[in-house]
């Protein structure tokens, strides 16, 4: 009958304790591993959502400050931002040329609108000028009569008439009107026999002219005022 060797099982037993003991810490130190990583997860995923949010934050700042995304990233060198400069700079002393010499041709083309109204307008008076020169021309003794004269007058009168009224030119001639100080000029007072003729124009002394609703010269007048 062979009898147990108790040594080598005690042996035996030993060394199944002792692997039994280093594979515990090792189980422990997995499983606090795993314990820290999945601890650890969550902080990393808050501070990448923080990283990304501070990041769109800066480019909507950027964008609101119309910044370009290279500019506010800090990308865009120096050189771009000085060809930009220039080019601006170049678009505006462009457009400064192009507004004088605009300014120059308008007043060139009020100036030339200016003068042909000028030139018109005395164009309508020579001819009765020319007649009002004949007129002058008559010698006292020669057969032309006085009237023949007046009468040359009077047609030289009515030409100068017609030309201001086909300028647009309106005549004030307000005797027996009321007053009205926007177009006359008062000179005189005259005393009126009745209410009714307070401030009316009693007689014309000089008459006034408009051109267009602008007033050239006042009607000089004068005007009766109730005692």
């Amino acid at each position: 009958m062979n009898v147990p060797d108790n040594e080598g099982m005690q042996e035996r037993v030993r060394e199944a304790g002792s692997e039994e003991r280093a594979e515990a810490p090792e189980a422990e130190a997995d499983g606090d591993t795993e314990a820290r990583a999945g601890e650890e997860a969550p902080a990393q995923e808050a501070a990448t959502r923080d990283s990304r949010a501070e990041a769109s934050r800066a480019e909507d700042e950027a964008r609101d400050a119309g910044v370009p995304a290279d500019a506010a990233d800090g990308r865009t060198p120096i050189s771009e931002l000085e060809a930009e400069r220039d080019r601006l700079r170049d678009q505006h002393l462009r457009l400064a040329a192009d507004f004088d010499n605009f300014r120059k041709r308008t007043e060139d083309r009020l100036r030339q609108r200016w003068n042909r109204a000028q030139a018109d307008l005395v164009a309508r008076f020579l001819e009765p000028l020319d007649d009002l020169r004949r007129v002058t021309a008559l010698e006292p003794e020669s057969t032309a009569s006085v009237d023949a004269i007046v009468e040359g007058v009077d047609l030289v009168e009515r030409k100068f008439f017609r030309a201001l009224e086909e300028a647009g030119v309106e005549v004030v001639d307000p005797e027996g009107e009321g007053f009205d100080p926007n177009t006359m000029e008062a000179m005189m007072r005259v005393s009126a026999e009745s209410e009714d003729d307070d401030d009316t124009v009693a007689s014309v002394f000089q008459r006034g002219y408009t051109l267009k609703g602008i007033l050239i010269r006042p009607a000089r007048v004068s005007v009766f005022k109730a005692d």
